[in-house]
């Protein structure tokens, strides 16, 4: 494979992994709020996704590590609120492990990192049709 190809390659494989990544962020920002639907009932649990790194002798590129995850290390919130559908016994409510401003800050991340993969492909089809360009004025 040429190395224009194999750079886009790599790069489509990017593009397709934070793709993913925003889905899943999304996900998580959506469900924020999300309570249990019964009383003590477990809410919504933090969405997370692994990228892994496949070589081969030409191209490296990303891949999904596995399906998608469930933050179970981060704590739910719980707030004191009787006569809530989803409170238990208590009036204690569990709310997403949803953190905004780690979403937040993913979501950026994840954004810069399409936009850097988005840029080499836009770069290697310059350069190739830069490359036929010039054979075609030198043929």
């Amino acid at each position: 494979m040429d190395p224009i190809g194999a750079a886009s390659d790599t790069a489509f494989s990017g593009l397709l992994g934070q793709s993913m990544r925003m889905k899943v962020i999304a996900e998580n920002i959506a469900n924020a709020d999300s309570t249990g639907k019964s009383a003590g009932a477990e809410p919504y649990r933090r969405k997370t996704i692994a990228f892994s790194n496949v070589y081969n002798s030409v191209k490296q590129t990303v891949e999904i590590k596995s399906d998608v995850g469930t933050d179970t290390s981060t704590s739910l919130r719980v707030e004191h609120i009787p006569g809530h559908p989803a409170a238990d016994g208590n009036g204690d409510v569990k709310f997403p492990n949803v953190n905004m401003m780690v979403e937040m800050a993913d979501m950026k991340q994840a954004l810069r990192s399409y936009e850097a993969n988005l840029q080499v492909v836009r770069q290697g089809r310059e350069m190739a049709s830069s490359l036929v360009d010039l054979l075609r004025s030198n043929g």
